[in-house]
């Protein structure tokens, strides 16, 4: 059923993959000329910039005061800033309902975190480097993001951060690629990333639940690999005018496909855990990248 809503190892470095001029133009040329307009990105950003500042404040209050409104305001947020980018999320398979849950997805984008956070009430865990970036730093911390370096042991550092987190019910959203990639293919996950899956919520052992996340369409036409840097950030793209053109660009289609959970008693070990998670989100991938 499809519902619509309007490790150990060192982390690798992905190489570019560039687009293709001619496909390019092609694209481009659809619908007039009007696929990309710099009109539609004043428009659009000038939207998200007034809704973000303007619920800035109201979530401040609210995780202050540790309302119950500081973990739903999010996801409201994210569907009005989804609608605003033009985004067109596709929900595909079951999210668990029961908390807490770990949702381990692949990485592609910053549109990542909007794309989950429409449709997912929770906490992201996410590289420490981001708590120092303007403006989006603030806006990770409003949503109460858990913040870890990029080493072996920083996530069972942070275990009692976490540990706290699942003991008040939040569920979490990882990317245990530890990067980014090229929305083509999915990296290692890296198995330390799932010490997390170690705790225990009350009685039973934490579920974990692998997601997978696609950008297939453009305006109705199909992704294919040359142009999915239009929407993948990753290498050393620079976010200012990525995010320009993503602005500018029509109605893109997202696919977030939730697959059967499993625990670490499930998988036997850390390590299989994260292979077989990984293994379930690179089907997910693939089907959706190939229309399926």
């Amino acid at each position: 059923m499809a519902e619509a809503v309007s490790g150990s190892t060192s982390i690798r470095r992905v190489e570019p993959v560039y687009v293709d001029e001619a496909e390019e133009r092609r694209l481009l040329s659809l619908g007039g000329g009007m696929i990309r307009s710099e009109t539609r990105a004043v428009v659009r950003l000038g939207a998200y910039l007034t809704v973000t500042l303007a619920l800035i404040p109201v979530q401040a209050i609210a995780v202050l005061l540790r309302l119950r409104l500081a973990e739903r305001l999010p996801r409201v947020y994210h569907r009005i800033c989804a609608r605003i980018l033009g985004i067109h999320i596709v929900v595909q398979g079951r999210r668990v309902r029961e908390r807490p849950v770990l949702f381990a997805a692949n990485h592609v984008s910053y549109l990542d975190i909007t794309a989950l956070g429409a449709v997912v009430i929770g906490c992201f865990i996410a590289k420490s480097e981001v708590a120092g970036w303007p403006f989006f730093g603030v806006l990770a911390k409003l949503q109460r993001t858990v913040f870890v370096a990029r080493r072996r042991s920083a996530v069972a550092a942070h275990s009692d951060d976490i540990a706290s987190r699942l003991e008040d019910g939040d569920n979490l959203i990882l990317f245990p690629e530890g990067t980014s990639g090229d929305g083509t293919r999915v990296l290692p996950f890296k198995s330390a990333f799932f010490s997390v899956a170690e705790r225990e919520s009350g009685d039973r052992a934490l579920t974990v639940q692998p997601v997978s996340i696609a950008y297939t369409r453009l305006n109705g036409v199909p992704l294919g690999r040359g142009l999915r840097p239009f929407f993948a950030w990753y290498g050393d793209m620079d976010l200012a005018p990525h995010l320009w053109t993503v602005a500018a660009l029509g109605k893109l289609t997202v696919v977030i496909e939730f697959h059967p959970p499993l625990t670490l008693e499930d998988a036997g070990s850390r390590k299989a855990l994260a292979m077989e998670v990984r293994r379930r989100v690179a089907d997910g991938v693939a089907r959706a990248n190939a229309g399926r």
